[in-house]
This record gives C-alpha cells, structure tokens and sequence, in this order.
C-alpha cells in the first residue's frame, strides 16, 4: 500500500498525516477541544498539497486508543467513514505504540539493541494509559504484556533494563511514574505526543503484513468504561436526592 492517510486524536494533540510512497506529509497542532474542527479541513488540505483526490488513497489509518475517549471516538469515526465511502481497508494502531515509535527509531539509530521504551499517557482521574516496549530475541520490537490503565503508583515493570520514558503519563500526578522508575530510565520526553505520522508509519507496516480491515471491524481501545470521577471520588458534596 502506497497512499495512506492517518489521523491521531486521542490526546491533546490533534494531527494528519498521508503516506505516500514512504513519505510522509503531517498536519500537527496541540488543540486540545478543537479536534472535530481541524480534523476533516486538514485532510483535505493535506490531500490538495499532496495533489491526490480520495479515491487514490489506498488505505485510512487511525490511532484507535487509548486516549481521551471523544478523540478515540472522532478518529474511529473518521476512519471508519471514510474506508467505507472509498471501499478501502482500515488500520488500526495503538496510540501508545505510535508514542514510542520515535524513540524506537532514535535507538535503532543509536544501535541500542538494550534500552527499552515506556510509552505513558496522563488518563486524568489519577490514572496514566501505559505499554511497555523492549527487543525480542529476535531483535524486533515488541510490547510486554497488554496496554493497561493504572495508577501510576502501581506500575510494575516487566523487565528490568533500562527505559526511555515518553508521554504525558510522566509529569501526572506529580511525577510519580518517573519517581517510580528513578535510575531505570535513562531519559524522558514527558512532553511527547502521539503523531499521525507515526501512526500512518506503523500502519504502513501493518498493511505490509497483511493487517488491513473492514472498517466495519475497526474498534476502538478504550481501557476503561468511566470518562469521570463520581462528586464523593472528587471529593465534592454530593447533593441529596
């Protein structure tokens, strides 16, 4: 697949991409309550800058999560609609692995074959969005155990080499999660932000091998079911019926 557009939404950050040929066009902005607005006028943009009409895409990518959850919904819908106006697959990618991709690759430049790659979003209600990512015998990358939402505090880590840390989830709740880790991480990006460029990279590879799906199949990963803390979880009074 050689022409892919990709969106990522599921943070503060709103941002689209088109793959073409391996090149890659982006779109990025932190704006945070505005990404329905800029969305659908930034693909359009990119795809006029780029020279293509829609019907020459060959795929629609999205960040599928976890992350805010209108953001995971509006990139799912996007995708979702689009693949299916054009008959064309969908790809799904995990928001945190397009979050340690780049640091992925500064490694693989550096050939650091050891360090591995903790991606943590800030999920709000004292809890961060987490993947942990380390080499496999083989060399690939690969993710330790499921994505998972905790509380910082609580974090465990599936081996014990050294880390990058990237994301949001590093400066939350007073930095526990970099506390937490202390000497184990060798930097950290707590500033990093998921980019649909990196999205539309993985995603690119996903299609390589033979991953695309019916839009219809594509979901969203969600982690959890609540979006707020109940008044008594913030503490507030709750008022009586």
């Amino acid at each position: 697949m050689s022409r892919i557009l990709a969106l990522e939404t599921a943070t503060e950050a709103c941002s689209v991409a088109l793959w073409i040929e391996g090149e890659v066009l982006e779109r990025f902005e932190v704006a945070p309550r505005r990404h329905a607005e800029l969305a659908l006028p930034w693909i359009e943009d990119l795809l006029a800058q780029a020279g293509l009409a829609r019907a020459q895409l060959d795929a629609v990518a999205c960040g599928r999560g976890p992350g805010a959850f209108t953001g995971v919904r509006l990139a799912v819908a996007i995708t979702q609609g689009l693949a299916l106006a054009l008959d064309r697959p969908a790809v799904g990618v995990s928001t945190l692995e397009a979050l340690a991709l780049p640091a992925m690759r500064e490694l693989e430049a550096a050939g650091d074959t050891g360090t591995g790659v903790l991606a943590a979003i800030d999920a709000r209600m004292g809890e961060v969005y987490l993947a942990d990512h380390a080499r496999d015998a083989s060399g690939a990358w690969a993710r330790l155990g499921e994505e998972r939402v905790l509380a910082p505090a609580d974090f465990a880590a599936e081996h014990a080499g050294a880390r990058v840390g990237v994301g949001t989830g590093f400066s939350a709740q007073d930095s526990v999660l970099t506390a937490r880790l202390g000497a184990g991480l060798s930097r950290v990006d707590a500033q990093a932000l998921p980019r649909a460029g990196d999205v539309a990279r993985l995603a690119a590879a996903a299609l390589a091998r033979g991953e695309g799906l019916a839009p219809e199949d594509l979901q969203p990963a969600y982690l959890r079911n609540r979006v707020a803390l109940t008044l008594a979880e913030q503490g507030k009074p709750v008022p009586s019926a």
